[in-house]
């Protein structure tokens, strides 16, 4: 059987690397997944230098860098090129940029699921999207 795929987004890995209660166990579980290979794990681009920007406060510049190596050598990180950025533009039920973004890397990279805290912002999604919660229920039941 393959590996399941999927794109996390950003809030999932800001709740890991920053411990983020109540989701910072599952967050921690659905990273080691992805990490260790058990789950083929996708980024966008934009997610990095966003996690780069927010953890700002509570990282220095080279513990950001050294996280975001990290995640980028265990993860596949989805490029998101002019076409990609049009795409979302012009999709008029997607009035949130980042979550177009993440929508729509997450259809060109061919995953399975959109790993999210935001189930709400990911209803037009062509990827079905799933909770930290239900997506460490999945990786159990597929092991």
């Amino acid at each position: 059987m393959r590996n399941m795929k999927a794109l996390i987004d950003t809030n999932v890995i800001l709740d890991w690397m920053m411990l983020r209660e109540p989701n910072a166990a599952n967050a921690k579980r659905i990273m080691e997944q992805c990490l260790f290979g058990k789950v083929e794990g996708y980024i966008t681009a934009h997610s990095v230098s966003d996690i780069f920007y927010i953890l700002r406060k509570d990282f220095s510049v080279e513990k950001r860098k050294n996280l975001l190596r990290l995640l980028c050598g265990g993860m596949s990180v989805v490029p998101e090129s002019r076409e990609t950025i049009m795409e979302v533009l012009c999709r008029k039920e997607w009035n949130d940029l980042e979550d177009g973004l993440q929508m729509q890397c997450a259809k060109e990279a061919e995953v399975d699921y959109i790993v999210t805290q935001n189930l709400k912002d990911f209803q037009e999604s062509e990827i079905e999207a799933v909770s930290e919660e239900t997506f460490c229920k999945m990786i159990v039941q597929s092991n």
